[in-house]
């Protein structure tokens, strides 16, 4: 039998499970009349692998059989309902509850071994006196480095139940013997507050990059800090944010908006709606807002921004947003996977769904919306954004909004193209950024000692050579032959910033970057040169 033809009752066992949604339970003792019937589609699936599983000729992996056949289903439906497989939940579950069970390092695999780039703040690793540079070679006896290890074994070693102990053998520049280090695993955020901090004397800044479980508290404890600096005004980046937990979007939303305003509400299929209002413990009701979105802002992000935007609060500023109108709801599948199911739409308070239009459920023309945008002009020119006149709606002060395709901002900001360019982005999704800087700081980490993080963002410059450094490392690692020629400024920028980052914390590079964001810049030209505009 050719290897070609092997895989035909494959290919058609694959197919079969796919059709049988539509047919009924597969028992050969039934009659025309059974096959069809409701009750019998609640176990055909099962009924199917279990023929394949005993009878088939040949051993197949029915499991990913039935992984190609809820993804098939799915696919059928919208584009955001979505399958998760048992070895993604717990990572997925993790990312959005805002913790893990760990030793707090932020590492990577330097050479074949475990590089420590910088340990959590406060966390067990820091506590034990892991430092930046570490090399770490075993756990608990074991080896954890070589060209055999991969991500998954580490963060098995490395991870473990809540108080127990893992102790680490870890190499250090400078000293002569290896290090020891017995530390206690904890609880380690995982943190969807990327920065606050103040832009100026009465303007304060928080960028939130997801709504997780532990985004609003985190939120509210920078919201604080912010106002006890003297911030009157604030900035919500919500760029490139997808969303999250729409609770604990209405929980942010609240913060901004009076007693008793509608928030959002939500339809399902039964025209069953639920509504959120704003409650009486809102902190920042009566002060400044603007809310940053681009094309990337989706789901939780947008429904701050039309909850604002419809209760005519504060000023959206940026491009058009995603357009995510869909709710999901995650249901366990019985197996350790689950899916997540779109259950409901949701509305924002003047009435408008701001979900784009989807055709055959999750097509690539849905999810490649952001070149067409790019195509047409939109990101360059607010006029080239297309509006459906059939779905305006009006705001009680009177402003006309959309619906239909995402949150129209209230002021426009075209995409940075110096900064926001395919190559420049490219090399940030590769690491190449933090790769390099890392093999900086490991030559010599002396140098930066003294400086503090005031100093460093104020103080100092990325060199011509560092530059061209940086220009070697990426054509050595990519096998390319790229130059900055007319992006320098652009890549200085990038790799003050992640120095920053690696130095510091996450709020420096935020830092580091608004100084020449061009978004940040026009929020900071409103509220100061004109402190009374409103839309």
């Amino acid at each position: 039998m050719s290897t070609k033809n092997k895989y035909i009752p494959l290919i058609i066992g694959v197919a079969i499970a796919t059709g049988v949604v539509i047919g009924g339970k597969l028992n050969f003792t039934d009659t025309s009349d059974r096959l069809f019937t409701t009750n019998s589609k609640k176990d055909k699936l099962n009924r199917l692998i279990d023929y394949i599983d005993y009878e088939y000729v040949d051993d197949i992996n029915t499991d990913s059989i039935v992984d190609v056949t809820v993804n098939g289903i799915l696919d059928n439906l919208d584009p955001h309902s979505t399958y998760i497989p048992e070895k993604d939940l717990q990572r997925i579950t993790e990312n959005m509850k805002g913790d893990f069970v760990g030793i707090g390092i932020n590492f990577y695999a330097y050479n074949d071994t475990i590089a420590v780039v910088k340990p959590t703040e406060g966390g067990p690793s820091e506590k034990a006196g892991i430092l930046s540079g570490d090399r770490i070679l075993m756990a608990d006896g074991d080896t954890i480095y070589g060209r055999t290890i991969t991500n998954e074994i580490i963060t098995n070693k490395l991870k473990g139940d809540k108080d127990t102990n893992v102790r680490l053998t870890v190499f250090r520049k400078g000293e002569k013997d290896l290090l020891e280090f017995d530390i206690q695993r904890k609880d380690i955020p995982i943190k969807s507050v990327d920065a606050s901090y103040m832009l100026t004397d009465e303007l304060g800044y928080i960028k939130i990059n997801r709504f997780a479980e532990s985004t609003y508290k985190e939120f509210k404890k920078g919201l604080d800090e912010l106002q006890d600096q003297g911030a009157t005004k604030l900035v919500l980046d919500l760029r490139d944010n997808p969303g999250g937990f729409l609770g604990i979007a209405e929980q942010i939303a609240d913060e901004f908006l009076e007693d008793k305003k509608l928030i959002v509400y939500t339809r399902d299929k039964k025209g069953r709606e639920e509504r959120t209002y704003a409650s009486k413990r809102g902190d920042f009701e009566n002060n400044e807002i603007y809310i940053l979105i681009n094309e990337n802002s989706a789901s939780a992000s947008e429904v701050i921004a039309g909850a604002l935007q419809d209760n005519d609060k504060g000023i959206i500023v940026g491009r058009r947003s995603y357009g995510k109108g869909l709710v999901q709801r995650e249901m366990a599948l019985g197996d350790g996977s689950a899916v997540r199911l779109t259950v409901s739409r949701y509305y924002t308070p003047t009435g408008r769904s701001i979900q784009r239009p989807y055709e055959n459920g999750q097509n690539q023309t849905y999810f490649r919306d952001y070149f067409k945008r790019l195509r047409t002009g939109e990101l360059a020119d607010s006029d080239n954004i297309k509006v459906d006149d059939s779905l305006k709606f009006t705001t009680p002060k009177g402003k006309v909004v959309y619906g239909g395709g995402g949150i129209i901002p209230d002021i426009f900001v075209p995409v940075d193209t110096a900064f926001d360019n395919e190559m420049i982005n490219y090399m940030r999704r590769r690491g190449l950024f933090g790769f390099f800087v890392f093999e900086e700081l490991d030559k010599d980490r002396s140098k930066y000692q003294d400086l503090t993080k005031y100093d460093f963002i104020n103080n100092f410059e990325v060199s011509d050579e560092m530059a061209l450094r940086f220009k070697d490392y990426v054509n050595f690692k990519e096998d390319s032959n790229v130059t900055f020629v007319a992006y320098r400024d652009e890549i200085k920028r990038l790799i003050k910033a992640t120095l920053a980052r690696q130095l510091f914390d996450d709020n420096a590079y935020d830092e580091v970057i608004n100084r020449d964001d061009k978004m940040v810049q026009e929020v900071i030209l409103l509220s100061t040169e004109y402190p009374n505009f409103r839309q």
